[in-house]
């Protein structure tokens, strides 16, 4: 009974969240409540369910980059970034992608969106473009950048973990795959949505008119937002070294510049994405409930007994079902359900299965691009874009992203495969 509960609740909520009929934030989150009510979960798993390790880190570099924002250093950095670009969209958005996944890889996905948005806004608005033909491919290369190391993606973290890997480890093995997914998809992207990345000649000459040095103001808030942020992106570097969780360096970094900014803190959290705040808040307790009821662990299992454990298959099986179910279920209780899955196979197999490892951390990273629930990174950029009358909807974020994760999930699943069994 539970189970056909758990499954109602949740596929209804994600139908109603796909028809956009009724705002996505509140359907998670009045989906959370009734996997609370209906007993699926108690109120304790419940928020045992809600990782506050991503929750902290968005709401302090939220915070961070509200009041970076007041510095003009965004503007800054649009103008002098079109400057290079000689003001022509298309090669400004080449760049826009090859910095985001890069960031991505450096920093996380979830920060690069955080940092990245609110110049792209500056450069559109300028040229009088959709800003939504750049976040979009901004929002999917974020993704693709994070799968190439350990920080890059919390899944990753997650696997680096329980197995023991490094940063140098997913540098090594993921670092080749990525950089051919990003040479293969960005030319692509570009030349399917060339046409939309026109400007007029006289809003390219008008952008490159504008003297970058002239955006900064606040001068004493804009070096001490420098300092935190090089403080707070240090921590990310060495959180395994500190034994402090991001969120924790996140929220401390805002907090430290909350307080030598001399700013009113009223003013800065009310601009913070509350609605994508509590969207996700939602979105755990509804997977929660259908983990709680067995549906991930027996999906993790069912993939098992379709390829009677063997190596090889399975490799691709795990890869291809990750990116799937990862598209539209948030990949971080996936692959905390698939970690003790793929341990007991290594028992029962009784052989090394690390290409195994690779193909979850692969899949989970990469199939987040097929569906705007599927990553943080889409529903930070989502939230921004909507507070700037811009809203992403669901079936117009599938129709891009969908392809383009296939395409990557197919060229990481060759490259790894030449890599472990050739």
């Amino acid at each position: 009974m539970l189970l056909f509960l758990a499954l109602t609740i949740f596929l209804v909520s994600y139908a109603v969240i796909i028809s956009e009929k009724v705002h996505r934030t509140s359907v998670a989150l009045f989906g959370g409540i009734l996997m609370v009510v209906a007993g699926i979960v108690s109120f304790d798993e419940a928020l045992h369910a809600i990782d506050f390790n991503t929750i902290g880190l968005l709401i302090g570099m939220m915070i961070l980059v509200i009041l970076m924002t007041k510095t003009g250093v965004f503007e800054f950095l649009a103008f002098s970034l079109a400057r290079i670009s000689k003001g022509k969209p298309i090669v400004i958005l080449a760049w826009f992608c090859i910095l985001t996944a890069l960031s991505s890889a450096i920093l996380d996905n979830v920060t690069t969106i955080l940092l990245i948005v609110p110049i792209t806004l500056v450069i559109t608005g300028n040229l009088r473009l959709n800003p939504l033909h750049f976040i979009l491919p901004e929002v999917l290369f974020s993704n693709i950048g994070g799968a190439a190391t350990l920080i890059g993606d919390p899944p990753n973290i997650l696997i680096g973990s329980a197995v023991g890997l490094s940063f140098v480890d997913f540098l090594v093995v993921m670092g080749p795959p990525i950089l051919l997914i990003i040479a293969i998809l960005l030319p692509l992207y570009l030349f399917v949505f060339r046409k939309k990345l026109q400007c007029d000649a006289k809003d390219c000459k008008r952008l490159l008119s504008f003297d970058p040095k002239k955006s900064l103001k606040e001068t004493p808030l804009l070096v001490k937002s420098l300092i935190v942020l090089t403080l707070v992106l240090a921590g990310f570097f060495l959180h395994g070294q500190l034994h402090v969780e991001p969120a924790i360096i996140a929220i401390a970094g805002a907090a430290l510049l909350l307080v030598i900014s001399g700013k009113h803190p009223e003013h800065i959290l009310e601009k913070v994405e509350w609605t994508t705040i509590i969207f996700f808040v939602g979105l755990f307790v509804l997977v929660e409930g259908i983990a709680a009821v067995g549906v991930l662990e027996w999906v993790a299992h069912a993939i098992f007994d379709l390829t009677d454990g063997e190596i090889i298959p399975t490799f691709f099986l795990i890869i291809g079902g990750s990116a799937i179910l990862s598209s539209f279920v948030d990949n971080i209780p996936f692959v905390a359900t698939m970690i003790p899955v793929l341990k007991d196979f290594e028992t029962i197999a009784g052989t090394d299965i690390t290409p195994l490892w690779w193909a979850l951390a692969a899949g989970a990273a990469l199939g987040g691009n097929g569906a705007i629930v599927g990553a943080s990174a889409n529903l930070v950029a989502a939230g921004i874009a909507e507070k700037s009358g811009h809203p992403i909807s669901f079936m117009q974020f599938l129709k891009i992203g969908f392809p383009m994760m296939l395409v990557s999930v197919v060229i990481a699943s060759g490259v790894l495969a030449v890599t472990f069994f050739v």
